[in-house]
């Protein structure tokens, strides 16, 4: 049996990357997936993907540091599919690389609010969703970077997925009881158009001890655990897909 059978997900970041690849994922195991992103031609292709292969979709276009967005990807799950039971959010981004002293306030608070502040958003909006049928799951796309290692130049990124895990927790004391799981995926390095060129991509290889990167397609599988209810007893976690990146740190 499909494991997201009849099940309705919200995607965010779903353009590229983790996000595309779940999307493929999510729906092949028969959820219905709203997609969340702000390139509306990347959206619409990815639509006709999913429906020419059978499934459902539909997209919503905006920008995830805005609450209005999360709340649109809610109101069409619900009016389009008939309701919300799991969401992926996984939209990020890098943001300006500079030591600490060097980063600007605003540099600071741009990736600040796309990688944390809008996980909160799309909980905000996600969860009163899910709690009309007491049961939903969240997981929200977190890095090594911060968690297991700091790397040169990713003060605000590190500092924000750092935070995903705070938040999942809480989100887990909160809802538990009411049937809503939280985790946050930390995926190692992976080759999606944020690993930067080849040369980048093989000094990150390195600090795996699988010794290479993820494909998009591999983190999705872990995602798709995490929302799935193969994961029913699951929450206020930390998933590693990471090739081992956090076991061999000195």
């Amino acid at each position: 049996m499909a494991l997201l059978k009849d099940k309705v997900a919200i995607i965010t970041g779903a353009s590229s990357g983790v996000g595309r690849a779940a999307t493929m994922l999510f729906a092949g195991e028969g959820a219905s997936v709203v997609l969340v992103a702000r390139r509306s031609d990347r959206l619409e292709r990815l639509v006709a993907d999913v429906e020419e292969l059978g499934g459902r979709a539909i997209a919503v276009t905006g920008d995830v540091t805005e609450e209005t967005t999360h709340r649109s990807a809610v109101d069409a799950a619900q009016q389009t599919f008939g309701g919300l039971h799991i969401a992926l959010n996984n939209a990020g981004v890098v943001g300006t690389m500079k030591p600490l002293a060097e980063i600007t306030p605003q540099q600071w608070s741009e990736v600040l609010d796309v990688n944390l502040t809008a996980a909160f958003l799309g909980a905000r909006a996600q969860i009163p969703a899910m709690l009309e049928y007491a049961k939903g799951a969240l997981a929200f796309t977190g890095s090594f970077v911060g968690n297991s290692v700091g790397l040169p130049g990713m003060t605000a990124y590190a500092a924000a997925k750092a935070g995903l895990m705070g938040l999942v927790r809480s989100i887990a004391a909160d809802y538990g009881a009411a049937g809503i799981r939280a985790n946050v995926l930390m995926p190692g390095g992976i080759a999606t158009d944020m690993a930067g060129d080849a040369a980048q991509r093989d000094w990150a290889a390195g600090l795996h001890a699988m010794k290479r990167i993820a494909q998009p397609e591999e983190i999705a599988q872990a995602a798709l655990f995490l929302l799935s209810d193969m994961a029913s007893f699951v929450t206020g976690s930390a998933l590693w897909a990471d090739g081992g990146n956090a076991a061999v740190k000195l």
